[in-house]
């Protein structure tokens, strides 16, 4: 067992740092909103720090998953920060969904510490994070590091795999969304589709899951879409941080995405309609109603 240090206690990292502590892990937990991590203890013991720097002292991981860049930088760097505690030989793990520049700065900055580094955004939602069954894309410089933190991440992981350097895994993150993007905005077409031709909803997803067009979209959110329910799973503000990141990259790296570009906007229209903690699915909504 390990001690490791979570900072970061969303809908994520909580249930994250929560499996660390199940596997028997040591762990120390640090939020900015500091009721968070008092809250975190009181259910599941160990220890909360006042600091990110106060957390990495002394462990032999460093995990995080928080909002965006800047985020990332606010609890790494600085004499508060993540560097400033952690030891020499230390990992330090960023399973926020980031930029993958800000993954190789990240590497560089951690590399002059002597700390290792690992990008490790993941892919499931809240439902993988709560019951340990997410997919881990991670990219880091040394594959030293990553065959470190592997087990320790087995805690919460039905997969992990190492892509490449430092950026490989957030550049792998990208993907996912784009892909994700497309089978959500496939999905409102078709559900709205067989409403509006008098089919029932429910009994078409029950067909059509076994054939070509089944993915974990249809199984999970083809129901609801059709019921519109949107009050779960993974908020649209943060699919549009997501898509920004990935838009970005396509424009440095000459990609075309047209689709993801548009749904994008759709996703700017759900926001504007008050949605912007609804569900991805909830796109239908612009469908449903026109």
């Amino acid at each position: 067992m390990s001690s490791v240090a979570f900072v970061g206690l969303g809908v994520m990292g909580a249930p994250m740092a929560r499996h660390l502590a199940a596997a028997g892990h040591q762990v120390t937990v640090y939020n900015r909103t500091p009721e968070k991590s008092l809250a975190w203890v009181a259910l599941y013991g160990n220890r909360a720090a006042p600091t990110p720097r106060e957390a990495a002292e002394g462990m032999e991981f460093v995990f995080m998953c928080v909002g965006n860049d800047n985020d990332v930088r606010d609890v790494v760097y600085g004499p508060d920060g993540v560097l400033s505690g952690a030891e020499a030989g230390a990992v330090l793990v960023d399973h926020t969904t980031a930029s993958a520049e800000v993954a190789k700065e990240l590497a560089e900055a951690a590399a002059e510490f002597g700390v290792g580094f690992v990008d490790a955004p993941v892919s499931g939602g809240q439902a993988g994070a709560e019951n340990g069954q997410l997919t881990i894309m991670c990219g880091s410089d040394d594959e030293a590091f990553y065959e470190l933190a592997k087990p320790v991440m087995a805690a919460y992981a039905k997969a992990c795999s190492r892509m490449g350097s430092a950026g490989a895994g957030q550049l792998t993150k990208m993907v996912n969304q784009i892909c994700i993007a497309g089978v959500v905005q496939g999905l409102a077409e078709g559900i709205n589709f067989a409403q509006k031709a008098g089919l029932d909803p429910d009994q078409v997803v029950d067909v059509i899951r076994y054939g070509a067009a089944q993915s974990w979209q249809m199984e999970n959110r083809g129901r609801t879409m059709a019921r519109g329910e949107f009050d779960f799973g993974f908020a649209v503000e943060w699919m549009r941080k997501d898509l920004a990141i990935v838009l970005g990259e396509a424009n440095r790296n000459g990609a075309r995405l047209p689709i993801t570009a548009l749904i994008d906007q759709f996703y700017a229209q759900v926001i504007a309609r008050g949605g912007k903690r609804w569900d991805t699915s909830s796109l239908i909504q612009l469908l449903a109603n026109d």
